[in-house]
């Protein structure tokens, strides 16, 4: 049985009230109805942690697929301290399922390490549309949500890391 991903709670905004940066949300229009519900919770994530509205943009692209290379380009461009990538496989009669979630989360993960922006796995992979609409504000959470606050984190270590090298501490 899935689960909530665990709670830990962020650090306030950088010190001095300071934004924590521009992010972007990568949304997959295939199953568009649950995408915009974990799109809805990554946004909500953001706004609730510091991130104005403005401050955000988000992106739509075709599938699970295309995250990953629309995530890439998006960091290529310098502009987001982290990127949040959303959508939806659901398994079907095929063997589909397997490439599509396998191809979406290597590609995601290779654009993070790629880049060094971190990049975020909203993808939820489901048996059923009955099990995505439950990852997607339902009795399981909301996977977009969740991957909003693991952007949140990861831009904030990646922030602090960089300072420490800088020989700046926090």
């Amino acid at each position: 049985m899935a689960g909530r991903a665990p709670r830990k709670a962020l650090r306030p905004a950088p010190r001095g009230g300071g934004p924590r940066g521009r992010f972007a949300v990568v949304a997959a229009r295939f199953n568009g109805p649950i995408s915009e519900k974990l799109l809805d919770g990554a946004l909500g994530a953001l706004a609730v942690h510091g991130v104005a509205g403005d401050a955000v943009e988000v992106h739509w692209v075709p599938g699970s697929f295309e995250l990953a290379q629309a995530a890439r380009a998006l960091a290529a461009s310098g502009r987001y301290a982290a990127i949040v990538c959303v959508g939806v496989v659901i398994k079907g009669a095929t063997p589909h399922f397997e490439y599509l979630s396998s191809a979406a989360a290597h590609g995601i993960s290779q654009a993070a390490l790629a880049t060094g922006i971190p990049m975020s796995f909203g993808v939820i992979t489901a048996l059923s549309e009955e099990q995505a609409w439950d990852r997607a504000g339902g009795a399981v959470a909301n996977r977009g949500e969740e991957a909003a606050l693991a952007a949140l984190e990861m831009a904030d270590f990646m922030r602090a890391t960089r300072a420490r090298k800088k020989g700046r501490h926090r």
